[in-house]
């Protein structure tokens, strides 16, 4: 068993969704934060409260692409904001721990007058996404006046114009006692003011220290892993699938070469969370079928980096991180992005780093078609003479290799453990 502070997983998860928009920096946080608020002045119970936080930390969490996100943070309606309601909510539903928010999620696009329509839709369930949707659109509104890392000054005189263009959606779009409630809370500067990026990330750590670490089964964190998974490899369709392939064999591997146990777990979780910093590269880089700028190179380059410092919120006293963070690591030290050399990389690094190569010269990528397992294979030895990649992992992966293809080929389902 793992102690993990629930509140800790989702802000570690916010962050992640924070890097989809490259830009637009902490909305689920200000969402979440907003929401609390509203709650309080509601009279709603302190559980009620913190609900609210986690629901609209997470609601935004079927977006996977930058345009998606740029579109939702644009206008205070649009045309396609459905479909990552119905991806948030299926992602969600599939994890136990946070199947809880499944409905907030799913409708918190939906104008209050439509959700009455909705079958099987609690009123209580329905008044908190009708919450998430309206603090939500106020972010919108509010993101003019952030920029640099800071919040402007002038919010202090100009927030009742984002109050009064909301006013007028009351009973349409959001439900009335919302309106009135989020317009009597936005009327102090504190409100305005603890949206001011270092005082929120203040707010949202001590808020952690209030919820104490619980034992987390392995079984709940594979499922929270493959949630985070999901939306990484959802960033294109060249990946798909990509990270819990690449855990499968990560964990098929490790097991042939002697491990068991709880090591077992946690390097199938490093591998379906290896790529999680590449929410933070925009989707046409992913996708360019050409070679990439210098610029666009960077984007690539840092998101073993990110990779790290987000599972050091989720994972911090498991190995996890560093093996994850390590997976383009390579023996000669011109890896990145620590620079280890061969006796600073762990096992298990080496283990993901195979892995994560074999199934990506499997899979078509914009740059090239896919490889067959024999030039794979030749192509993967060559590494091992330069120098570059472990040969006693590469030469199990060749004595497994037909086991090693069926888990890496989408045509062939992945096994349950």
């Amino acid at each position: 068993m793992i102690k993990l502070n629930l509140h800790d997983a989702i802000l570690a998860l916010t962050n992640s969704l924070d890097y989809v928009g490259v830009d637009a920096m902490q909305h689920g946080k200000r969402v979440g934060h907003m929401a609390s608020l509203v709650a309080h002045t509601l009279g709603w119970s302190e559980a009620r409260g913190r609900h609210m936080l986690h629901a609209g930390m997470l609601h935004d969490y079927g977006v996977s692409h930058v345009r998606e996100d740029r579109h939702l943070n644009d206008s205070l309606e649009w045309d396609g904001a459905e479909a990552h309601c119905v991806r948030g909510a299926a992602y969600l539903e599939a994890c136990p721990a946070l199947s809880g928010f499944r409905d907030i999620v799913r409708y918190h696009h939906r104008n209050w007058s439509e959700l009455a329509e909705v079958s099987g839709l609690a009123p209580d369930t329905a008044l908190e996404a009708n919450l998430i949707c309206l603090v939500d659109r106020a972010d919108v509104l509010l993101t003019p006046y952030l920029s640099g890392g800071h919040l402007h000054n002038n919010i202090v005189w100009e927030s009742h114009q984002i109050v009064e263009r909301l006013r007028p959606l009351s009973g349409h779009q959001f439900a009335p006692v919302l309106v009135e409630a989020f317009a009597r809370t936005a009327a102090s500067e504190a409100f305005w003011l603890s949206m001011e990026p270092g005082y929120l990330d203040e707010e949202l750590s001590s808020r952690c220290k209030q919820a104490p670490p619980a034992l987390v089964a392995v079984q709940d964190l594979r499922e929270l892993a493959g949630l985070m998974a999901r939306v990484i490899d959802a960033k294109s369709h060249y990946t798909d699938d990509h990270s819990r392939r690449v855990a499968a064999i990560s964990r098929h591997l490790a097991a042939v070469m002697g491990r068991g146990g709880d090591d077992l777990v946690m390097i199938e979780i490093a591998g379906l969370l290896h790529d999680v910093g590449k929410l933070r590269v925009p989707e046409d880089i992913i996708a360019k079928p050409g070679a990439l700028t210098r610029e666009e190179h960077a984007y690539i380059t840092r998101h073993s980096y990110d990779t790290y410092r987000i599972l050091m919120q989720l994972f911090p006293q498991t190995p996890i991180p560093r093996w994850a963070g390590a997976h383009h690591e390579n023996l000669l030290g011109e890896g990145y992005p620590f620079r280890r050399d061969a006796s600073q990389i762990e096992l298990e690094s080496r283990i993901l780093s195979v892995a994560d190569i074999f199934q990506a010269l499997l899979q078509d990528r914009p740059y090239r078609p896919r490889l067959t397992l024999d030039e794979v294979i030749l192509c993967m030895t060559s590494m091992v003479v330069e120098g570059r990649l472990d040969g006693e992992v590469l030469s199990v992966l060749i004595r497994e290799r037909e086991a090693c293809l069926r888990l890496a080929s989408s045509e062939f389902p992945l096994p349950s453990f």
